[in-house]
């Protein structure tokens, strides 16, 4: 599991990019590249991390299911995703 600081970090940059969100599309439109590095770091959408929503993995990270890989096959081993089963051939 990954350090509850990491996190929260995510979090907070979470929070800063939808605080940040209509005031960046507005400098982008208007072409202003200065006023965009006055703005705080964290305002940058690149900066946000995908993290599993159970363990706070960030590597093997699923967008579909939002989790990572080990959850992932955990999950569906137990029946827990409808529609997912293991591969026989």
């Amino acid at each position: 599991m990954a350090k509850k600081s990491w996190i929260e970090r995510n979090k907070r940059k979470l929070r800063t990019i939808e605080r940040y969100r209509e005031k960046r599309q507005q400098l982008k439109a208007n072409h202003d590249y200065e006023g965009l590095t006055k703005l705080p770091r964290d305002a940058s959408p690149v900066r946000y991390v995908n993290r599993c929503e159970l363990t706070g993995r960030r590597h093997a990270y699923l967008r579909k299911f939002k989790c990572s890989r080990l959850v992932f096959r955990e999950a569906a081993l137990h029946g827990l995703i409808p529609g997912v089963t293991k591969a026989s051939w």
